[in-house]
């Protein structure tokens, strides 16, 4: 099992691969579709955003209401394709890391390579047990879109699996390759 925490060392970035265990503690910021689309605006109008992506980590979540006694409601991870064709912008503007379920496409597993992020899976259906590892939550912006708005968690020993590496190498793809 790896640990691995905010501020991100780039190097121990670089030297994790697809399939290693993480622990992962610090800060992250949820945003889903509508958070993705505008942010994306932004950076193409070069407007200011009320987001800095650079060296963070963004998990694709829409956490529920704070349950009594916790940080957050429930904060399991959305299916990490629906952000595909608003990823390469966030990459290209810093963004180091992505939490999410399922497959990625071949131009985000490229991008990835490109700019030296990582896309990390989070357990689908296990909301509840995440939001445990969730110390502290507050609203980053873009509240008006309700579960969808940015927040910043910090999390401690969150259970990850790494994806796609940062050299662009896709656990799914190692996976089909040794089942032949």
């Amino acid at each position: 099992m790896i640990r691995l925490s905010t501020p991100l060392d780039l190097s121990v970035l670089k030297s994790l691969q697809a399939g290693d265990e993480v622990l992962f503690s610090g800060k992250l910021l949820t945003a889903r579709d509508q958070a993705h689309k505008r942010i994306v605006e932004a950076l193409k109008k070069g407007t200011r955003s009320p987001v800095d992506v650079r060296g963070r980590v963004v998990y694709y979540c829409g956490p529920t209401k704070m349950r009594p006694g916790r940080a957050i409601g429930s904060c399991g991870p959305t299916t990490a394709s629906r952000m595909d064709k608003m990823t390469v912008p966030l990459l290209k503007a810093g963004l180091k890391g992505m939490i999410g379920k399922g497959r990625r496409s071949e131009e985000v597993r490229r991008a990835i390579r490109k700019y030296g992020a990582v896309y990390f899976l989070a357990t689908g259906g296990a909301g509840a047990l995440l939001s445990k590892k969730v110390k502290s939550a507050r609203l980053v912006c873009y509240a008006d879109l309700g579960p969808e708005a940015v927040v910043e968690m910090t999390v401690k020993d969150f259970p990850l699996i790494v994806g796609i590496d940062a050299r662009g190498r896709d656990i799914f793809s190692i996976h089909e390759r040794t089942r032949r």
